[in-house]
């Protein structure tokens, strides 16, 4: 039985919010023996996401949860001020097809954005297809989608409360009815159209068991494709590997129509093949298929095929390979000091986006790599963009930074000349603050990329309530951008940092090496050195200090919070991978053994071990206060993860301490599609909580 113990959220004269009662939840003797050390799992049947047991725990934790968050004092202001602050326009870059330009467009406190369709890009757009009306609560999101080459047809999928599953559908874009094509079970695949319209390429895995949807593991990947106007059942398979349960197939068309291109990976791993074929079928040729480096296709000129790729350039460069000489590899742009993070092909030229000490340098180059130019930036931030065709003279690349939330700027290829398109028009007085980066030493003396945005004039005296966020795995580069939740955070006079930890991507794949595997304690090391420093620079106190990360990143947080639980003040863990010793058994959980090592190799399982946060919490230990964040639909990490954390974390926690509760969001998933109307309830129950226990 469930036993519930609600108590309101009260301020202690110390300031402090009290903690509340809560739930109990039911231990199980339940122990194994893994390469000879007995391994504790109590909390397992939490695992099961199909018991009615499983269901009480939840309704019981939000129950908790809730009345202590609705009764903090700042909470209704800060949500207001969120609702308030998110109300601004925000329109997609525009591509073409055909003639037409698509983009996205958001009126502002629409849970869903709306994909738009013009004539021109100065003619007046109409609704395509918009997604708040495919459900009621906006829970249903438009995950993908992709135009036909002559922008006749759709192909657009969906996401059913936030999960990975995609549904594929076909529209009209004249009409804007539907086709009765439907493709279901599509996971991690994008749509490729044949040229002529005829139909697209996609990847799928079987459709899972009964009941198993959320839960059960992916294997197998396969790339099919749909002839419109066919069913499903008849869609020709293309390729498969049954030799190898983890291999994943991502699909292109290359522009001239000739090629399908198959870019082939394995979980995670950052190497990968690369295969092609003729469109209209024939052998599968493996160009590459040594799996020795990253290999990302660019674009082609005939024969002539261009990659963006680490081999024998930790920082990426780019090579060329004829098909008709394919062992030789010619390189078009040498590495530089500074990682290479995308190439674009676009009217003859090719557009090099660099990252500088995690902040963007863009250039661009001929096909055979003479440079023609930087291209002047609004300032320092993150750019994406620059994609089109190879006869286009013009193209669109955005902009945002940490305080300005950014503008769409079409590119004149020719002259090189920017003219801004589209800016939103935000109620954030950006001038307020400053933004400035520096570099902290970590434990072996790895300097570590951190920025920090503040009020001007900050005065460091230790008083400021301050957040500290990183992600730090899976090669991801963490570079600026404008967030209104942060926007909100900083306006309540809230320092923020952002940490580049080894594991990312910022500098490269030796950056990436340097916290991965066995080496991944040493982005935890570098996590809590600018906490330190943070603390030893007077911008804060332990006390007033927060950490925030989501999945890979809520790993991070859950492992520091174990480790250094006096270093900080309060703790957002989010969707986080908590219990290393079984993720590989759940969904696409085993892709992550290429980051994080097999718990099944005896080193790797010491390893993991060692900082997995369920197993290194400790009876009577006096934890931050601590808001684990995660959904019932998250079918990337199961929601099990922070379940098990949260039970034994309360179990755990010391009598005096404060609070460590569950927020656990419904008919939602890993992040991707969750309705605005949810996110601004997250966030301000997060900020409450903060600013109510730090």
């Amino acid at each position: 039985m469930t036993r519930l113990f609600l108590l309101p959220a009260l301020l202690l004269s110390n300031g402090f919010a009290a903690a509340p009662g809560y739930p109990e939840s039911r231990k199980e003797a339940l122990s194994e023996t893994l390469h000879g050390v007995e391994v504790a799992d109590p909390y397992r049947w939490l695992e099961d996401d199909r018991s009615e047991e499983t269901a009480d725990w939840v309704a019981a934790q939000n129950a908790v949860s809730q009345t202590y968050l609705k009764g903090l004092p700042e909470r209704d202001a800060i949500r207001s001020r969120l609702k308030e602050l998110w109300n601004f326009e925000r329109i997609g870059r525009p591509s073409e097809y055909g003639g037409k330009w698509f983009f996205t467009h958001n009126s502002g406190l629409q849970n869903q954005s709306v994909l738009m369709v013009a004539d021109a890009l100065d003619a007046k757009p109409r609704v395509l297809l918009d997604p708040n009306t495919l459900s009621e609560d906006g829970t249903v999101s438009l995950a993908s989608w992709r135009p036909s080459e002559d922008g006749s047809k759709l192909a657009w999928a969906i996401s059913v409360g936030g999960s990975d599953w995609r549904e594929v559908r076909v529209r009209d874009v004249a009409t804007g009815k539907d086709l009765e094509d439907r493709v279901e079970w599509v996971k991690f695949s994008p749509l490729a159209w044949k040229k002529d319209g005829s139909g697209f390429f996609y990847s799928r895995y079987d459709a899972p068991a009964k009941g198993a949807a959320l839960t059960g593991k992916n294997e197998f990947h396969k790339l099919y494709y749909h002839q419109l106007g066919t069913p499903q059942s008849e869609d020709e398979l293309v390729y498969e590997r049954p030799d190898e349960a983890d291999s994943g197939f991502r699909a292109g068309v290359s522009e001239d129509g000739d090629y399908l291109l198959i870019h082939v990976v394995q979980g995670t791993s950052p190497k990968n093949r690369f295969f092609y074929r003729k469109i209209d079928g024939g052998e599968v040729i493996e160009l590459l298929s040594d799996n020795d480096a990253s290999y990302r296709f660019i674009g082609n000129t005939g024969t002539r095929f261009y990659f963006r790729t680490n081999l024998e350039a930790p920082r990426y460069r780019v090579i060329s390979i004829d098909l008709d000489e394919p062992d030789r590899k010619q390189e078009v742009i040498p590495e530089s000091g500074s990682l290479l993070q995308s190439v674009s092909m676009v009217g003859g030229q090719l557009i090099a986006n660099y990252l500088h000490h995690a902040s963007s340098r863009v250039r661009s180059f001929d096909l055979e790599g003479k440079p023609i130019r930087e291209i002047k930036l609004p300032g320092i931030g993150s750019v994406r963009g620059f994609g089109g065709r190879g006869d286009d003279t013009f193209c669109f690349y955005s902009f945002t930074s940490f305080t300005n939330p950014g503008a769409i700027y079409r590119y004149e290829l020719g002259s090189g000349e920017s003219s801004l398109w589209q800016k939103p028009q935000v109620g954030f007085d950006e001038r307020a603050y400053e933004t400035k980066q520096v570099f902290v030493p970590s434990k072996d003396g790895t300097k570590v990329p951190v920025f920090l945005v503040h009020k001007r004039g900050l005065e460091l005296d230790g008083s400021h309530r301050t957040l500290l966020y990183a992600y730090g795995g899976f090669n991801i580069s963490q570079t600026p951008y404008f967030s209104v939740s942060r926007a909100v955070w900083l306006e309540r006079g809230g320092v923020f940092a952002l940490a580049n930890l080894r594991g990312g991507g910022e500098y490269g794949s030796e950056w990436h090496d340097g916290g991965r595997l066995l080496n991944k304690q040493n982005g935890f090391d570098d996590f809590t050195s600018v906490a330190e420093w943070l603390v030893d620079e007077n911008y804060t106190t332990s006390g007033k200090l927060a950490i925030q990360g989501g999945s890979n990143g809520g790993l991070l947080v859950g492992a520091c919070m174990t480790q250094r639980p006096e270093l900080f003040g309060a703790c957002l863990p989010a969707v986080g991978v908590m219990d290393m010793l079984r993720f590989h058994l759940f969904t696409i959980g085993w892709a992550w053994e290429k980051e994080y090592g097999s718990p099944n190799d005896p080193k790797h399982f010491r390893n993991l071990l060692r900082y997995s946060p369920y197993h290194n919490l400790k009876p009577g230990t006096r934890y931050p206060a601590t808001l684990v964040t995660t959904a019932d639909r998250d079918d990337r990490v199961v929601p099990a993860h922070s379940f098990k954390f949260a039970a034994r974390l309360q179990e755990y926690q010391a009598k005096d301490g404060p609070p460590v509760l569950i927020r656990i969001d419904t008919s939602a998933g890993h992040g991707a599609g969750t309705a605005l109307d949810k996110v601004i309830d997250r966030v301000a129950d997060q900020w409450a909580f903060l600013e109510a226990n730090l």
